[in-house]
């Protein structure tokens, strides 16, 4: 029996495993494994953290990105709105510009007009003081002169009095 391979392997083996066990290699290997199952939780806590802030980040980038978009639209709806104010304020402008150069127009042709009627009228009256004139100058030569004269001069002692 004691010659046998496989009693020595036996005997070599027990002793190899209580080796083992009088060198503590069980629980180095126990330690060893429960320090990366150790190193694998903090990695895969520390990998779900970085998720959740990766997360966090998209969300707000998001909110942030629709934030921006409304905020776009409501500067496209405020430019909208003044350009059409403003558009509107120039027509009123215009309408106002139109309507006093046009009042102004009238005012200078109605201007024109009564000098021109002045004019017509000077002018009118020049020509009937000296058509007069030679009237009362041609009438004046004669007898019918002296008693023409004796008639205004009476008729204007009659005014005054």
């Amino acid at each position: 029996m004691l010659k046998t391979a496989e009693f020595w392997v036996a005997i070599s083996f027990v002793i190899f495993c209580a080796l083992l066990v009088w060198k503590k290699v069980p629980g180095m290997i126990n330690k060893a494994l429960d320090e990366r199952a150790d190193r694998i939780r903090e990695q895969l806590a520390q990998a779900r953290k970085l998720r959740e802030e990766a997360q966090s980040l998209l969300a707000e980038y998001e909110k942030k990105r629709e934030d921006a978009e409304k905020e776009a639209e409501e500067i496209v709806v405020q430019a909208r709105n003044e350009a059409e104010s403003y558009a509107a304020e120039a027509r009123r402008k215009l309408k106002e510009s139109l309507e006093r150069r046009a009042r102004m127009a009238e005012d200078k042709i109605n201007r024109a007009e009564a000098s021109a009627i002045k004019e017509v009228r000077s002018a009118a009256s020049n020509i009937a003081i000296k058509a007069a004139r030679e009237l009362i100058a041609a009438d004046a030569k004669g007898a019918k002169g002296a008693a023409l004269i004796d008639a205004s001069i009476a008729n204007l002692r009659d005014r005054l009095n």
